[in-house]
């Protein structure tokens, strides 16, 4: 009779865990679907808004600037695609998105990029992708990793516009762009034969000059 009980226990212990485990799965996949929408929902501003400050560089004479926006904005852009498409693979609807945000002056476009770009890529991508990974959401995985190493690059040269603005040296920053058209990845300068991220030949990578 012990060995009976016994038995049943542990079943209903493995019962127990595995039903857990598949409300923890369930979670993770719903809580993707959710980050999905919120991370196309930034990207989607994002990509409005790094036009709207291009246009701003321009007005204060910063050309080069404004190609580093102009670029990011495209970038974005396609971050917001790869995010939609996955949705659209879940059968999850893409919402609609109203950007806002607020324009101010070239240097202070810098510094609000930097500190949404810094956010993107110390926390909300790699807890995102963590939590695709956890549900099995394979597809949410590559798109929020093609942003977040995307993201990273931006962040750097973001940082550098901003010190070269402040030393009166705008004038070397990139005069042309690469942007991957697969995940966004962006290139100053020079461009190589394969993405860095997608490995997409460099013949499909569109030109910001």
């Amino acid at each position: 009779m012990k060995t009976i009980i016994n038995y049943l226990a542990v079943l209903l212990l493995t019962v127990v865990a595995f039903s857990n485990a598949s409300a923890v799965k369930l979670d993770t996949k719903v809580q993707t679907v959710a980050n999905l929408k919120a991370a196309f929902e930034g990207e989607s501003t994002a990509s409005a808004k790094y036009a709207a400050y291009a246009k701003e560089a321009k007005k204060e004479s910063y050309s080069k600037v404004a190609l580093l926006f102009e670029a990011a904005s495209k970038s974005e852009n396609i971050h917001a695609t790869n995010h939609s498409a996955v949705l659209e693979q879940l059968g999850e609807v893409t919402p609609k998105v109203t950007p806002k945000f607020e324009v101010k002056s070239t240097k202070e476009n810098l510094q609000d990029v930097i500190k949404g770009e810094g956010y993107e890529v110390s926390t909300m991508y790699p807890g995102f992708i963590k939590t695709s990974e956890e549900g099995k959401v394979t597809l949410a995985t590559i798109s929020f990793s093609y942003a977040y190493k995307t993201e990273q690059k931006h962040l750097a040269l973001y940082k550098n516009a901003l010190e070269q603005l402040n030393s009166g040296k705008e004038n070397t920053l990139a005069s042309l762009y690469f942007v991957c058209p697969t995940c966004g990845n962006t290139y100053d300068a020079k461009a190589p034969k394969r993405c860095g991220i997608s490995m997409t030949p460099s013949e499909r990578f569109i030109t910001i000059k």
